[in-house]
């Protein structure tokens, strides 16, 4: 079993903010829908007054100056906190640690970039391939290749370096039967041995 242990972290943060804010969407909206309908004996009349009335207007008439510095000061908080949620949606998650569970008390962690960078020097490995990059992408880790390879080479022989040496490697480190791979491949032409570098 493989657990992302920041994607953990990240998943439960957004689980309690948004089920937060929609606590509070939902008992605003039902405190102004309950009125609308009259639900409150007491209040009955406000069912055909607006919300912000003249109480409401001159409660803020009253109220000293500094109320709209904690207004501001409260609007910036919320400001904060929603650019800090939109930073993590966005960051990579290259840096995950993830943990290998095998039997009840064997647990194995295992750096994904790392893992990544060992799947790149697998396919590099070939000698069709000029240069490859991967990431491990997803809670259950997908394998994302970007290759450039020799446009001469067979891409026969390309894939079966893929699935009988750079695969196979990535699900023995996961103790996994299977991996899910996505491979971008791009062709470019072999350097020309007669070229002189400067």
């Amino acid at each position: 079993m493989i657990r992302g242990m920041n994607g953990r972290r990240t998943g439960r943060g957004n689980r309690w903010g948004l089920a937060l804010v929609g606590l509070v969407l939902a008992i605003l909206g039902g405190s102004a829908l309950a009125r609308g309908l009259g639900a409150f004996p007491q209040n009955w009349a406000a069912a055909r007054t607006t919300v912000v009335d003249g109480n409401v207007v001159a409660f803020f008439a009253r109220a000293s100056p500094w109320i709209w510095w904690l207004v501001a000061l409260a609007a910036l908080v919320v400001a904060v906190l929603a650019v800090r949620w939109l930073l993590v949606q966005g960051r990579r998650d290259a840096r995950r640690v993830l943990r290998i569970e095998d039997g009840p008390t064997g647990v194995t962690e295992v750096s994904e970039s790392g893992m990544a960078q060992a799947v790149a020097a697998d396919v590099e490995s070939s000698p069709a391939v000029f240069h490859a990059a991967a990431h491990l992408v997803g809670p259950r880790p997908e394998v994302r290749l970007r290759v450039v390879a020799d446009e001469s080479a067979p891409m026969g022989e390309l894939s079966r370096h893929l699935s009988a040496v750079a695969l196979p490697h990535v699900r023995d480190a996961l103790d996994r039967d299977r991996v899910p791979a996505v491979a971008r491949v791009s062709l470019e032409p072999s350097p020309s041995p007669h070229r002189v570098v400067r």
